[in-house]
């Protein structure tokens, strides 16, 4: 388990290559338990890259270290545990369309966590009332909007009572108007103590909600520092040409 004063996820030389061309270069990241941490970078910097690694959802270079809550992330059998502790959230929501709304936050709990269906379900719709979307319980993805299809992810995602939550750039895949609520749901989460590293193009939400911003670019980690050091006033001129580009000034 994890020892005070350690970091709930440790990243040391990360490194992933396809082949000659490398997505990222040599990461040193550490991220420490209750902390939101928003990746933020242009399309293409390795930011997706970064966080698929942590649960190996991307496998990465031998020489390359990560360590969640003591264990190592590597294949075999502590992998699992590692997925158990790490709830994932993507663009694309990645919902059973044949399942409910409700059996699809049931079904990890039943089967990596071994909970009853009856808690199982009581945690759902607790889940889904979080959420705000406890009228769809019965509804099958295809029936809902893509924010909530989103939210449905999210409450996917808690259900496992993970120590720490990855986000995929959850809401670029949504339509402006539905972008708001799952930025709300995400916020009311930030308050909860539960560990976050968000991929994100919403600025405004990366200033008001993280606890560190992290800047990437080329497979590279720029430059990390609170919202205010990294909005207000960066050290990088790389970091400053991106901020001036995407925030129009």
């Amino acid at each position: 388990m994890q020892q005070p004063g350690n970091p709930l996820i440790s990243i040391r030389s990360l490194t992933k290559a396809y082949g000659t061309f490398t997505v990222l270069h040599s990461i040193d990241l550490d991220i420490a338990e209750g902390e939101v941490v928003c990746v933020i970078g242009p399309s293409g910097s390795g930011k997706s890259t970064l966080i698929r690694c942590i649960n190996h959802l991307e496998a990465f270079e031998p020489d390359s270290r990560i360590v969640v809550d003591g264990i190592r992330v590597e294949p075999g059998p502590a992998l699992a545990k590692v997925r158990a502790e790490v709830g994932m959230v993507f663009q694309s929501f990645n919902l059973f369309p044949h399942m409910t709304v409700l059996k699809n936050v049931m079904l990890a709990p039943m089967r990596v966590r071994g909970t009853s269906p009856a808690e199982a379900e009581r945690k759902a719709r607790e889940l889904l009332t979080r959420v705000g979307i406890s009228e769809q319980a019965e509804k099958y993805p295809g029936q809902l909007s893509g924010g909530q299809q989103q939210r449905v992810a999210i409450a996917r995602a808690l259900a496992m009572e993970p120590r720490v939550l990855l986000f995929d750039e959850p809401t670029s895949a949504l339509d402006s108007e539905m972008v708001g609520e799952v930025l709300d749901v995400m916020r009311k989460l930030a308050g909860t103590g539960v560990t976050m590293i968000v991929v994100t193009h919403e600025m405004g939400f990366a200033r008001q909600v993280a606890d560190r911003v992290i800047f990437m670019d080329s497979g590279r980690l720029v430059e990390a520092g609170s919202p205010a050091e990294i909005f207000d006033a960066p050290k990088e001129e790389r970091t400053r040409g991106f901020l001036r580009a995407v925030l129009n000034h």
